[in-house]
């Protein structure tokens, strides 16, 4: 062979070694795209009980409902949008903010809100009114919805605890999403789950409320996707 076909023969099969290496690490890189592009995004949009007041990074909710999902072989990317204080009217504020993910809209929105209006005595009215507004631009972008119930505390009265708490179920019924009726259930003024505040849980008790609400949350991602 002489020395000029010998150099070119070299470099076809460069040449050939190159695409084989770069098509291999295609076929690999497919079935992890394929698996990140099945990977249900669960947004929580809620105040400090979402975000995780008072609480080291593992034991906040999002981080123990997506280990909880992954225990049921539902490896889901759940985002903490909570944020410590917020009202339904700050949620409503940053709503459009919280959906703006260039990566993509998320599957199902959990609205945990409303704690703080009746803790500050929000005529429940307005309270309504902003979580009607979030319902509505949820859906609006054809987002699945995981309501979630809060109760006004016993000495914000009669009257007030019966206007706020009808609020949560009226408006599931209304928005025809699913609805877990209350978000602190199991916990509420059990010391053994809160913090010393008395108001927000601590590890155990957020440990208690993704046992009790993982049911409602795959029952929900699956009524969006039913594969």
């Amino acid at each position: 062979m002489v020395p000029g076909m010998r150099r070119a023969t070299l470099r076809s099969y460069g040449l050939r070694a190159l695409v084989f290496n770069l098509l291999a690490l295609f076929a690999l890189a497919l079935p992890a795209a394929a698996a990140a592009a099945d990977r249900p995004v669960i947004l929580a949009f809620g105040d400090s009980l979402t975000h995780g007041y008072g609480l080291a990074g593992p034991e906040t909710f999002p981080v123990q409902l997506e280990q909880a999902l992954a225990a049921q072989g539902i490896a889901a990317k759940v985002v903490n949008a909570g944020v410590s204080g917020d009202t339904s009217a700050g949620g409503l504020a940053r709503l459009d903010w919280a959906l703006s993910d260039p990566a993509g809209k998320p599957d199902l929105v959990i609205i945990e809100l409303g704690a703080n209006d009746a803790l500050r005595g929000i005529d429940p009215a307005s309270t309504e009114a902003n979580l009607d507004q979030i319902l509505s631009r949820i859906e609006a972008q054809g987002i699945a919805v995981l309501l979630t119930g809060m109760k006004a505390p016993p000495n914000m009265g009669a009257d007030y605890v019966a206007a706020f708490d009808a609020i949560f179920p009226r408006l599931a019924e209304k928005h025809r999403v699913a609805f877990y009726p209350f978000f602190l259930d199991g916990v509420a003024a059990d010391p053994a789950l809160n913090q010393a505040d008395g108001m927000h849980p601590n590890g155990a008790g957020v440990a208690r409320i993704v046992d009790r609400i993982t049911p409602a949350v795959i029952s929900a991602l699956r009524q969006r996707n039913p594969a």
